[in-house]
């Protein structure tokens, strides 16, 4: 680990408690001049490092600059060590993890970036990304259970990131079908799933779960802020990111027992409300065909009651709802 890293894994362990650089110094075996360089280094990427005589270097209580080292922090015990990738800018964070599925990382794998220039939404929409105001995330997984069951995945992401954000920012957030996450009838989290299938066996050999969680709409367009809100409250990016990940990967791992479904069901926001489906994609032009909801069943699959007395289950497509 470069000296750079391992002083801010220590000030990120140790939060608002000084360190002495002699003491960092002594432990990684190198010289004072070598933590100091490294102090000042980060001190220029944004972090918010304070320096007492005679107590030594802090970061700032408040300080919320995504760092591999700040999330893992916070990672369960048997997260401890998972792949982390965090950077400034980058096209896309699914984009970034298809390249390392590509290079054989394992199953975790997460990719964390300040700003996405092509951030991905679904039906090949763009999803608005401005530097420092969100989480943009994807995950490696490589799948452990039988693909007639990858639909689930979307789904029990949804659960995760609700679970994630109820633990650390107290929140109750809304889920709409199939992958939007909604606090107080805006949407704040977007999540994409998508597959690198091998040609030859034509079985799916990575997933790679895309999530993009909104902490503040201060560079969002104006015409955005209609439908669009921010996560509200004191609250760290580090932890609601390690969160994200301690909740989404034992739902992997376990993801036929189906144990989700009734907190994806809990949180819904459209059991019992009349929507708009749209099997061909969602369009301003066209209004879609209008139903009630009856339930979610055991494969995430939207029941649907429509004005003509037809009933249905949908798995794919897209529904929209007048809030």
């Amino acid at each position: 680990m470069a000296v750079k890293e391992y002083v801010l894994k220590a000030l990120e362990e140790n939060k608002g408690t000084s360190l002495s650089g002699e003491a960092l110094a002594e432990q990684m075996g190198v010289s004072r001049a070598a933590v100091h360089k490294a102090i000042k280094a980060l001190r220029e990427e944004g972090y918010q490092i304070e320096a007492v005589t005679n107590k030594g270097y802090s970061l700032a209580p408040d300080s919320d600059m995504l760092s591999a080292q700040g999330i893992a922090a916070h990672l369960d015990r048997q997260y401890a060590n998972l792949p982390l990738h965090v950077y400034k800018t980058v096209d896309s964070t699914n984009n970034v993890a298809k390249k390392l599925a590509l290079e054989g990382s394992e199953h975790g794998t997460a990719v964390l970036a300040f700003h996405q220039s092509h951030g991905k939404g679904r039906l090949g929409r763009t999803f608005i990304s401005p530097a420092n105001t969100g989480i943009y995330m994807s995950v490696l997984l490589k799948p452990l259970f039988d693909m007639s069951q990858s639909v689930l995945i979307t789904t029990a992401a949804s659960v995760a990131v609700t679970r994630a954000i109820e633990k650390i920012c107290g929140l109750t957030p809304q889920i709409k079908w199939v992958n939007d996450i909604y606090v107080n009838g805006k949407k704040i989290c977007g999540i994409l799933t998508e597959a690198i299938t091998s040609f030859e066996t034509g079985q799916i050999e990575y997933l790679i779960v895309g999530i993009g969680i909104n902490c503040s709409t201060r560079e969002f367009p104006e015409d955005l802020l209609q439908v669009a809100g921010a996560l509200e409250g004191e609250f760290s990016k580090n932890q609601l990111a390690a969160e994200v990940l301690n909740q989404l990967l034992p739902l992997m791992d376990h993801i036929e027992d189906r144990t989700f479904i009734s907190d994806y069901k809990s949180h819904s926001m459209v059991i019992g409300k009349t929507v708009q489906v749209h099997k061909g994609g969602y369009s301003t032009e066209t209004p879609g065909r209008q139903a009630r909801v009856l339930d979610i069943d055991e494969n995430g699959g939207l029941e649907v009651l429509y004005s003509t007395g037809e009933r249905e289950t949908l798995s794919t497509g897209e529904i929209s709802i007048r809030l």
